[in-house]
């Protein structure tokens, strides 16, 4: 199947379950990844650059709430699972998978200094033999582009002695129903034997693989599932603030729609775009699209739309508190949830770091529940924000408040407790029906 003697040799290997597998990044995506395998009977090594991941790993500890701690036991403790913070030993894996950020710079351009560092970092242990995979979702090009000039650096050729491939990382985290080993996994090659090499890999721990001709149409896969629902978020968040100012309750409206049992995919409004893929990818596509003098003009629509989602937001919550006769600058404001979406961790790019920060510069009191997120970490888009910990929604909390603020929809918050207690809610998530004096829908 292989002309390759290298693509051969590795092929073998992957057959017959000797191959190693290094993951760079022990993430959200690289840390369920590299647990798949490891259970698949694979030996795996992952690579990151924070200790305490490396420590938790070897004491069979998870960081991640949505995953099995227990899992992370038994692949240590097998011998099959390993992890370091010493990038001098990205030799020892015959497939390295690349599963490290993609932000965006605050220009809202394509940030790739951890592509290109995990790329900097493998370049001098790269071998003859091992096949390269970026996970990380990114603009068409990547792979084939700066990803493989830096590696073909080592003086190894692309395709000849090394091979390279692009497989989108499909996670869902809190998604019951698909996890890392059930989602179809798509994936293509700088050429075509780097995608064969791929596939293979894959197969070993992935139900199902979807190979497509190049990295390329694999890097727009990514960006195309994730723009669909930029989109349509975009798209319903506007519908709500026209919807708002006709007085009509865009959940009826839709919960109405969902009902027609063909030509309509229900999405819900929100107070912005959360996690680490659907307020990134959209720009990552329109900055690439520039550099081929193509308009982006719906995507950059939706961009739009989404960021202004917050300001919304805290201008409703502003006129609510002015019809209490309350200014928001001395007020007391519970926001409820930190996270992204409902019943996970994960607080990416959360639209309530926003409007913490918003709320904070306007002169309000803040404080936050969120029983997934005990403490609000460190975050790169917003630096400076307090040092904060999740306090404990109780009945006195809740009565002390000016105005609660629902930002993520949480399965094991109490709604009807902050709806006997709470003075004012601002309600973004379409917790509360119908009318109630004391909710505002945001």
């Amino acid at each position: 199947m292989y002309a390759n003697e290298n693509a051969r040799a590795l092929a073998q290997k992957i057959e017959n379950g000797t191959a190693k597998v290094g993951i760079i990044g022990l993430g959200y995506v690289g840390l369920p990844l590299a647990l798949a395998f490891a259970e698949d009977g694979l030996s795996v090594l992952g690579f990151d650059v924070d200790q305490r991941k490396i420590d938790a790993i070897e004491a069979g500890e998870c960081y991640i709430d949505h995953l099995d701690g227990g899992r992370i036991k038994i692949a240590t403790e097998s011998g099959r699972f390993g992890a370091t913070t010493d990038f001098g030993r990205l030799g020892e894996p015959d497939a390295i998978l690349i599963c490290v950020p993609t932000p965006l710079t605050r220009q809202r351009e394509p940030d790739m200094r951890y592509v290109e560092n995990a790329a900097r970092e493998i370049q001098p242990c790269l071998r003859t033999g091992q096949v390269v995979i970026l996970e990380s979702t990114t603009y068409p090009g990547t792979t084939d582009g700066l990803l493989r000039d830096v590696l073909e650096e080592s003086g190894l050729r692309c395709g000849e002695d090394f091979f390279l491939a692009f497989s989108p990382e499909r996670e869902d985290p809190g998604n019951p129903d698909y996890g890392t080993t059930t989602i179809p996994k798509v994936l293509g090659g700088v050429d075509e034997t780097s995608g064969d090499l791929a596939e293979a890999l894959y197969s070993r721990a992935i139900e199902s693989t979807v190979k497509v001709s190049s990295a390329r149409a694999a890097e727009a896969s990514k960006l195309t599932e994730n723009i669909f629902r930029a989109v349509n978020i975009a798209l319903v968040n506007e519908l709500k603030i026209v919807y708002d100012a006709m007085d009509i309750d865009v959940w009826e409206v839709l919960d109405a729609a969902e009902t027609k049992p063909f030509g309509f995919m229900r999405f819900n409004p929100g107070p912005g775009w959360g996690g680490h893929c659907i307020p990134l990818d959209p720009f990552y596509l329109a900055w690439k699209a520039r550099e081929f003098g193509q308009p982006t003009r719906f995507i950059e629509l939706a961009g739009e739309v989404n960021v202004d989602m917050p300001e919304f937001v805290l201008h409703k919550l502003n006129l609510a508190l002015n019809d209490h006769n309350k200014p928001v600058r001395g007020s007391r404001v519970l926001v409820l949830g930190l996270a992204y979406k409902k019943d996970i961790s994960d607080p990416r790019e959360s639209p309530a770091f926003e409007i913490i920060d918003g709320l904070l510069k306007l002169g309000a009191e803040v404080e936050y529940h969120d029983p997934h997120v005990p403490q609000a970490p460190k975050m790169r888009t917003w630096p400076d924000l307090p040092a904060m910990r999740s306090v404990e929604l109780t009945s006195d909390q809740l009565k002390s408040a000016d105005a609660v603020l629902i930002v993520t929809d949480h399965s094991d918050v109490d709604y009807d407790a902050v709806l006997e207690n709470a003075h004012l809610i601002i309600d973004t998530r379409g917790i509360y029906r119908g009318e109630n004096e004391k909710v505002v829908k945001a």
